[in-house]
């Protein structure tokens, strides 16, 4: 199973994936950190489907095109409420709906960011350790190939590799 995950260092908007993942809030303004990242990088478009969508639940997630980016798909993984934080609980829904879909869309490969992490304000090794559980449990059960953890400082890169080296074959 370790050789369907990756960790990586880099930026989540050039990873070539079906789909990647967006560190949302319930009400899908895209504004700082990998929202606002994917929005310039983006373009308008993925915040004008984001309104039409409006808001969703905190834990919920909602699909959008991935305007200029290489993906296909854009997964807003609503993980805080608008200028709240994000809690284990919350991620894990988040993730878990966020893996539900892209089995739902025939995504074969996903790229992540350390959701709930940064602006929503979870410790960043909590992050790493319930989204690694969640992408173990998911591999076991549904049809995605490749999940790729795409992390954009060093600290994060390493919070998120010890939790990989965590995971069972």
């Amino acid at each position: 199973m370790k050789e369907r995950i990756s960790v990586k260092l880099g930026d989540i908007t050039e990873v070539e994936a079906d789909a990647i993942v967006n560190a949302a809030n319930s009400e899908l303004i895209l504004g700082g950190g990998v929202a606002g990242a994917i929005a310039r990088r983006g373009g308008p478009m993925i915040q004008a489907e984001c309104d039409k969508i409006g808001s969703v639940k905190l834990g919920a997630v909602a699909v959008t095109t991935a305007g200029n980016l290489k993906a296909r798909y854009v997964i807003h993984a609503a993980s805080m409420d608008m200028g709240g934080h994000a809690t284990p609980e919350s991620l894990r829904s988040a993730v878990r709906n966020t893996f539900a879909v892209a089995e739902e869309k025939g995504i074969k490969s996903i790229a992540l960011p350390a959701v709930g992490a940064g602006i929503g304000g979870l410790p960043m090794r909590r992050c790493a350790e319930v989204m690694m559980d969640e992408a173990r449990r998911t591999l076991h059960r549904n049809n995605v190939d490749k999940v790729i953890f795409v992390l954009y400082d060093q600290a994060a890169f390493d919070a998120f590799k010890d939790a990989y080296d965590g995971v069972g074959e």
